[in-house]
């Protein structure tokens, strides 16, 4: 499976560049799926712990809007975050798109951080704390957005379910790449599967600059591929046989 990962721009404006550019890499690599930031398609709001319902909804808006222009990707399948509202509660919605199924709902952002400019749980609510694997043609996948990922046993309760890829859409500072890079690594090792991320970049002094590299690493923890300011997009050929095969290996097969 061809597998794409990314940095996109939060100031909008360089957003709808990169966004040109990314399609034109998935054409060109014929990518097979595509993971996105965490909700990419608007700035950044969380910077203050004061909730907005007017810039909730122009946030909820704007993915909306953009649904509609993922069939750019085609035939990738795509696979991000979002903001909705569902039964009278605020949320961050990890979703799947393909051109067959269109939509689908793949997991709820469970764990919520509250501190300076990532005020996330003053904005919107925990999901239900399901980590359910979600299938996409022959690979089983599981979602852990951002904050997820730290939670290593919901990463080994994938690997028993028999997940191929982790997927960690995720919104993350600068200052903080190596650290989010380890907890991929780790991630993959606990549960033997390839751990994907995107994230958000940005090149400005605001109240968060946003660090890029997003990430492929194999189920050993190895680093395959990592994305930067020069080339923004990686693609890689994964092989869904490896991670299968780890799933029996140390430490995965270490009982409880």
């Amino acid at each position: 499976m061809r597998v794409t990962v990314c940095e996109l721009n939060d100031a909008q404006d360089a957003f709808a560049r990169d966004w040109e550019q990314l399609v034109a890499h998935v054409k060109a690599k014929a990518s097979q799926l595509v993971l996105l930031p965490e909700m990419p398609f608007c700035s950044w709001f969380a910077l203050t712990g004061q909730f907005d319902a007017t810039v909730w909804q122009r946030a909820v808006a704007a993915h909306d809007a953009w649904l509609a222009r993922l069939m750019e990707l085609a035939p990738a399948v795509v696979l991000g975050s979002r903001p909705v509202n569902e039964a009278g509660r605020r949320l961050n919605q990890g979703f799947v798109w393909d051109q067959t199924s269109e939509y689908r709902p793949a997991h709820l952002k469970y764990y919520l951080p509250n501190e300076d400019g990532f005020w996330e749980a003053s904005w919107y609510e925990r999901g239900d704390g399901n980590f359910i694997p979600i299938s996409c043609g022959a690979a089983r996948i599981g979602f852990q957005i951002c904050t997820d990922l730290w939670f290593m046993e919901r990463g080994r309760a994938y690997g028993k379910a028999g997940v191929h890829l982790i997927v960690n859409p995720r919104a993350t500072a600068r200052a903080t790449v190596d650290k989010w890079l380890a907890g991929g690594r780790a991630a993959a090792v606990v549960s033997g599967a390839y751990c994907l991320s995107s994230n958000r970049v940005s090149a400005d002094a605001s109240t968060v600059t946003f660090g890029g590299q997003g990430w492929i690493v194999g189920p050993d923890g190895e680093v395959l591929g990592l994305t930067s300011l020069e080339s923004p997009f990686v693609t890689i050929e994964i092989d869904l046989a490896e991670a299968e095969r780890a799933k029996s290996t140390y430490p995965r097969y270490v009982p409880e």
